[in-house]
């Protein structure tokens, strides 16, 4: 039995296709939720004494599989979309998937805001504390003049180096965490895309089913009128044999009662 094809790929492979991606998209979908549930706990563990860099590389880490997922699942998405649609059943696996994939994708851009505004916030403090520290070596300027401070020990430079290691352990952390807000308004920007392309290629898809289905229905409402009419042509062709009959048994009964009285005669 030869296969139906619509738009060069048949119905049966493109149903196969169809199966695999909803399956993938589902797992997907799945795997990102999970994501954005650990990702939520991570960021509402900032600015807590639970807080740390190992936690803050974590959160960088889930963030960009994370984001990688995404970009992937919307491509399939995408392709799922372009297949040809035949059976209703397909279609509501669709829309299902769509809507799951849109409110996953909502979930997971409002994390990436609240872990930028949390590492905003810290980048200010970090900044602020260093306006109020100053250079850690300020505090031995005028030193020959104040032969008390000449005796500084040993215990005194040491707290200098300590305080200077610090300050340049802040000063990369903080260049870290600038880092990762550059790259989580880079990630938002990328969803904030995957949002636009994905809302304008449901909004087509859907014009074209309205557009099937208003094809479908004017072409039903064709029929039904072409079957009102050929019924109609159908008892019109019928009246017109009766009536013919009619007239031709009248024309018998004529010519025999014309026949019996010439033969009476």
């Amino acid at each position: 039995m030869e296969s139906s094809y619509q738009g060069g790929v048949s119905l049966e492979d493109s149903s196969s296709k169809f199966q695999q991606l909803s399956q993938t998209i589902t797992s997907n979908i799945k795997k990102i939720s999970q994501n954005v549930s650990s990702m939520s706990k991570m960021v509402n563990q900032l600015q807590t004494p639970q807080d740390s860099q190992e936690l803050r590389n974590q959160l960088r880490q889930i963030q960009n599989y994370t984001q990688k997922l995404v970009k992937d699942t919307s491509a399939l998405i995408m392709e799922m979309m372009k297949l040809p649609v035949e059976q209703p059943t397909q279609r509501i696996v669709r829309e299902r998937l769509s809507d799951e994939y849109m409110a996953t994708l909502n979930a997971f851009q409002s994390t990436q805001r609240t872990a930028a505004q949390k590492t905003k916030e810290d980048v200010r403090k970090v900044k602020a504390q260093s306006f109020k520290i100053g250079d850690p070596f300020a505090m031995g300027s005028g030193s020959s003049r104040d032969p008390q401070l000449l005796e500084m020990d040993e215990t005194t430079t040491q707290k200098q180096e300590q305080m200077t290691m610090q300050t340049e352990r802040e000063l990369q952390e903080l260049e870290e965490r600038e880092q990762d807000i550059r790259q989580l308004e880079s990630d938002i920007m990328d969803v904030n895309q995957i949002f636009k392309e994905l809302g304008q290629m449901i909004h087509d898809q859907g014009a074209v089913v309205d557009s099937i289905e208003s094809s479908v229905e004017h072409a039903s409402q064709n029929v039904e009128a072409g079957a009102q009419e050929l019924h109609q042509a159908v008892n019109y062709k019928n009246k017109l044999r009766r009536k013919k009959v009619y007239l031709a048994i009248i024309l018998i009964i004529i010519i025999s009662i014309i026949l019996i009285l010439v033969f009476h005669k």
